[in-house]
């Protein structure tokens, strides 16, 4: 290697805490998310918006393989009740007789719907049992955000922080209580995320272990391409968690593309940062494929076996199964192909061209100001009354203001930190905000689909980790001056309070506690919250 090493290159900083401190923190907000998700967690003793079709497609799933129509429409008002009661005959009396065996058309992937059916197999088919799967999925992702932002800020407490506010924040603990499939889809999206800002430490490692065997970056540079890193198991499993979120909602695609090009991206700055003289040929040259096969082959082979049940059910909807058994094996195989590419383009027919009014939709460029939230469930006349003559019980699907205002904020302080410094960490949080929210605009515009508040639920481990790094940035690196440093975390430390006492603030109106309707009113931020 020609001329004199002049530089250690150090890829991955350390932490400033300890590996123990770095799991009990984490663990103990995680606890925290734990309880409020999971405190009475069946009430209300109801069918809860959405969850007129996901309970139930859940619970027939489990039971056999695909999804069935129930007891009039998926939505009618008593197959609701019948489930209530727990009348398992719902699927067995879907009209009219003639449409036996009574497939259910659906547009959504079934994996989201398997994991509720799993709570429903455990615990009954019991308002408690079809959301208790949502319960663990909120539970996990303020895990995974305190984890990966620990891994991104190298410190235990802002780490902390992240699992904190997601904990903490209205939507995504409405979501974490009501058996929809977008805390799902955010779930592993994150987690996809996660394994892919590990793999990064990963692979820079192991590129640094091979530059330091050639003695360190050289002031002429390194020739060549530089080594393949082989074997990446992160990659792998962000496939995985990735494909799971597309065989959750199709909107995971957006997640899916924008992080195979990160992580691409991530791997010639890694080579370039290493002292190769040709990072971006490297990282085509002995990235690109494994990336393809870690990031686009395993995630089409997960999104493929969540629909397990459908090609092994003679029930599902256009399964065509008399027509797929009569020729032989090798016709079953084409045909069972090509009715399931069908379905697929029917359900993509269906979504481009969803634009029935509803009363809680609301356009993508007014989600980050909550201006049109959802209600998922409202009683003027709540069990038990409130004390009052005139009650309200509601379970509104809205953020946490404080922190979501915030997050605009954070928005644009990442912005300017990223034209300042290209820091990796601003990048892939901006990445992120790109993927989860600007494909909304084209379809409101293109499209004029109908579109809710919740559509931002991916989004939220991401706005949470760009407060976090702008807490970051405000009380400074190792080092800094300690005056710099006291005012930092003096700022962080009252907006902390601050977004604690507006999710208390907000906390009946959250979880459908009654309350005297001036005490309900008095929460409603604006006229179009009600």
């Amino acid at each position: 290697m020609p001329g004199e090493a002049t530089a250690r290159w150090r890829p991955v900083p350390p932490m400033r805490d300890g590996v123990l401190w770095g799991w009990i923190g984490p663990l103990l907000v995680t606890a925290f998310a734990a309880v409020l998700r999971l405190h009475e967690l069946g009430r209300p003793h109801d069918v809860v918006f959405d969850e007129t079709y996901y309970a139930k497609d859940a619970f027939s799933l489990i039971r056999f393989g695909v999804e069935r129509a129930t007891y009039g429409t998926n939505d009618d008002p008593i197959a609701d009740r019948m489930l209530l009661r727990g009348d398992l005959d719902i699927f067995e009396r879907c009209v009219p007789p003639d449409a036996a065996p009574c497939p259910e058309y659906v547009v959504h992937p079934p994996l989201g719907k398997w994991m509720i059916g799993v709570g429903e197999w455990l615990f009954g088919v019991t308002p408690f049992g079809w959301r208790v799967a949502a319960a663990v999925a909120g539970v996990v992702s303020v895990l995974i955000v305190a984890r990966v932002a620990r891994r991104m800020t190298r410190s235990t407490l802002l780490g902390c922080l992240a699992g904190l506010l997601l904990a903490v924040d209205g939507l995504h603990f409405v979501l974490s209580r009501t058996a929809l499939l977008d805390v799902f889809l955010m779930m592993w999206v994150l987690a996809g995320f996660a394994c892919l800002v590990a793999d990064r430490d990963w692979a820079r490692a192991r590129l640094a272990a091979w530059v330091e065997q050639r003695g360190g970056v050289t002031g002429a540079g390194l020739e060549g391409v530089g080594p393949s890193l082989g074997w990446r198991p992160w990659r792998i499993a962000a496939g995985v968690c990735l494909g799971a979120a597309c065989a959750v909602k199709w909107s995971g695609i957006f997640f899916l593309i924008a992080f195979g090009v990160m992580s691409l991206v991530w791997d010639a700055g890694a080579r370039r940062a290493a002292g190769l003289r040709t990072p971006y040929r490297g990282a085509v040259r002995l990235d690109a494929q494994g990336a393809f096969g870690a990031l686009a082959l395993v995630p089409a082979a997960v999104y493929v076996l969540s629909w397990t049940g459908w090609f092994a059910s003679p029930l599902g909807y256009g399964r065509n199964w008399d027509r797929a058994t009569s020729q032989g094996p090798v016709y079953f195989v084409f045909d069972s192909v090509r009715s399931w590419i069908g379905y697929q383009l029917s359900a993509l027919n269906f979504h481009t061209g969803l634009e029935d009014d509803h009363p809680y939709q609301s356009e993508p460029w007014q989600w980050p100001m909550l201006l049109r939230p959802v209600v998922f469930h409202y009683s003027d006349e709540p069990e038990g009354g409130c004390g009052a003559a005139k009650c309200s019980e509601e379970i509104l699907g809205v953020g946490t203001p404080v922190i979501w205002f915030a997050a605009i904020l954070a928005l644009i302080a990442m912005i300017a930190w990223y034209v300042a410094t290209r820091d990796w960490r601003a990048g892939a949080v901006l990445l992120a905000y790109a993927a989860g929210w600007l494909p909304w605009f084209y379809y409101a515009i293109a499209d004029n689909r109908t579109m809710f508040l919740f559509y931002m639920a991916p989004l939220l481990p991401f706005m949470v980790l760009t407060i976090v790094l702008a807490a970051g940035l405000l009380i400074g690196p190792a080092g800094a001056p300690a005056r710099r440093t006291t005012l930092g975390a003096a700022v962080t430390g009252a907006f902390t309070l601050l977004a604690l006492a507006n999710f208390a603030w907000l906390y009946p109106v959250l979880s459908a506690e009654p309350l005297m309707f001036e005490e309900w009113r008095a929460r409603m931020l604006w006229p179009s919250w009600i």
